[in-house]
């Protein structure tokens, strides 16, 4: 957390899910802010694709900000960077209720310098920033507090993050209904704390499942979700490590408890599950990208039916969603990283220990192919509520 005088202008992070790095004032109405990111546990793979903080004492005229170190490392290989010249922060002028992206005639890339330049006219003196709409436990917990008294919805902790944050897991169906006959799917968002989307179009999920006309659903699918698998990262500006570094969409492979307990009580409750003979028809886990749109999962490995599920799955979401994927689902392979230890993914290692029907989901947070714009929280929200249509159905395919 921050709190700098800079001319007239206070830059800040001292609010829920706030980051920045070093701050520079090149010019009175002119600032330069170096994006903190996170590596991981070895100070390798350093992302750079996450920053929220609040501009205060805006003068009325014209001002500039840089984004400025940018660059990281992905998977191993130098040189990568998550904002690109594609990249159209959010701004809020209220506090972070609303966000608003700013458009392309305010915004600037430099190719040889890998800086990102907004150039805007301040409509009020305070603003908020950031690389997507914000999505905060206090979110979280609103809407779970919301339909906290709904039979059908019941909510538990599997454990507790580095810094004792507990680890939510929701199960939602018709309780009164037996479970013999009904489909399961499992649904996981926000690995990594930078990926807001997912949590947002996990709300409109929610809320669909939650809504009394969605009786009927809950009375033949059991959804069994994980919101919050960082919640340290999502309350102290994380971006895909836990607090000791440990991604916590790798390391499916080499768990331990001690420096990675997200991933041990996510891990221990799926294969609990699974182990004390419940079905799991689909697992999901959802993430944001920069440019692209794709489901991968183990086609190589996973043999007709799950090729077949990963193509009805894929057919749905092009028919029903704005996903865009013209390409097909992918092959997820073993491994992120073949031959080292540490680098499965949640979809992956439930494949291996278990033949567990998993997929991963990117989605894209510039601008989108069949919106013509980057997605709104709108746009997110509504996407999950249509997510779980194509869920429903992809289990259940037509009988001849």
């Amino acid at each position: 957390m921050l709190a700098l005088l800079l001319a007239a202008v206070t830059v800040s992070t001292a609010f829920e899910g706030g980051n920045l790095g070093k701050v520079e004032t090149a010019a009175p109405d002119h600032l330069r802010l170096a994006v903190k990111g996170q590596a991981d546990q070895n100070g390798r793979n350093r992302q750079a694709n996450w920053y929220y903080f609040e501009l205060r004492n805006l003068p009325k005229g014209a001002f500039r900000f840089d984004l400025t170190d940018l660059v990281g490392e992905y998977n191993f290989k130098p040189g990568s960077h998550a904002v690109t010249k594609g990249t159209r922060p959010v701004y809020s002028y209220d506090g972070g209720r609303t966000w608003t992206h700013f458009t392309d005639d305010q915004v600037s890339w430099n190719e040889d310098a890998k800086e990102l330049t907004v150039r805007f006219v301040p409509a009020k003196p305070l603003i908020r920033i950031a690389h997507t709409p914000p999505y905060t436990n206090s979110n979280l917990q609103a809407l779970l507090k919301e339909f906290a008294a709904k039979s059908y919805l019941k909510q538990e902790s599997i454990g507790a993050s580095v810094h004792g944050r507990s680890l939510p897991l929701l199960t939602i169906t018709d309780f009164e209904a037996p479970e013999s006959g009904k489909k399961v799917i499992w649904w996981m968002v926000r690995q990594h704390a930078w990926e807001t989307g997912t949590s947002w179009a996990l709300e409109g999920g929610l809320r669909k499942l939650l809504a009394p006309e969605s009786a009927g659903l809950r009375k033949r699918f059991v959804f069994k979700v994980l919101p919050c698998p960082d919640p340290d990262g999502m309350a102290e500006g994380g971006v895909r490590f836990n607090v000791n570094g440990y991604d916590i969409n790798r390391n499916w492979d080499a768990i331990d408890p001690a420096t990675m307990p997200e991933i041990a009580a996510m891990r221990k409750a799926i294969l609990a599950w699974v182990d004390s003979g419940h079905r799991i028809d689909l697992f999901l886990a959802m993430h944001n990208t920069e440019s692209v749109d794709y489901i991968d999962t183990m086609l190589s490995t996973g043999g007709p039916e799950l090729n077949t599920l990963a193509q009805r799955f894929q057919r749905l979401l092009n028919e029903k969603t704005v996903f865009y994927a013209p390409n097909g689902p992918r092959d997820a392979g073993e491994s992120t990283t073949p031959g080292m230890k540490g680098r499965k993914t949640v979809h992956q290692e439930l494949f291996a220990a278990r033949k567990v029907p998993a997929f991963l989901m990117e989605q894209m947070v510039e601008n989108h192919p069949r919106l013509h714009r980057p997605p709104t929280v709108q746009d997110r929200l509504d996407f999950g509520a249509a997510l779980v249509d194509v869920l429903t159905e992809a289990v259940t395919p037509a009988q001849p």
